[in-house]
């Protein structure tokens, strides 16, 4: 019964050793509206999710007047989750969306869009340090949303 209370206690703890030696990972990769891969990396600086509809218009408003590459050259990232989308409608949304003069990471799934708790009624906006998440904010009006955008170096 010792061995056994002993061999139970060094799985666990290895375990656990393991659990926290492992890195935890923010990277993530998503296809563009272009169907072309992007790998988030340390250059970004802000990511822009937007789970809704309203939400996605809401960032279509604030970039409709701007100049392609805005959001490249600060270092901004936009994420559209659409995974509640129903299948039709993204047969018609995707191709719509390449006309737009900026890059549209597209979660189909879900599955980056819920690593940062954000909600459907506002543009979650994710400062990033090194990839890690170090402040957020939410816009629900496009006007201070293209402010921010504009008040970032390039």
């Amino acid at each position: 019964m010792k061995r056994l209370c002993i061999l139970l206690f060094s799985v666990v703890c290895s375990s656990a050793w393991a659990d926290a030696a492992a890195p935890v990972t923010t990277r993530w990769t998503l296809l563009d509206q272009f169907e072309k891969a992007y790998t988030l990396d340390d250059s970004a600086r802000v990511v822009l999710v937007a789970r809704s509809m309203s939400t996605a218009r809401l960032v279509n408003g604030a970039l409709e007047e701007k100049q392609e590459g805005f959001l490249d050259a600060r270092h901004v990232v936009y994420v559209a989750d659409i995974e509640k989308m129903p299948s039709l409608a993204k047969m018609v949304a995707v191709p719509a969306m390449r006309s737009a003069k900026y890059r549209i990471m597209l979660d189909q799934t879900g599955r980056v869009a819920s690593r940062y708790d954000g909600d459907r009624e506002t543009v979650q906006w994710l400062d990033l340090e090194d990839g890690k998440v170090i402040r957020e904010q939410r816009f629900s009006d496009a006007a201070a949303l293209q402010s921010a955008l504009e008040a970032l170096p390039q």
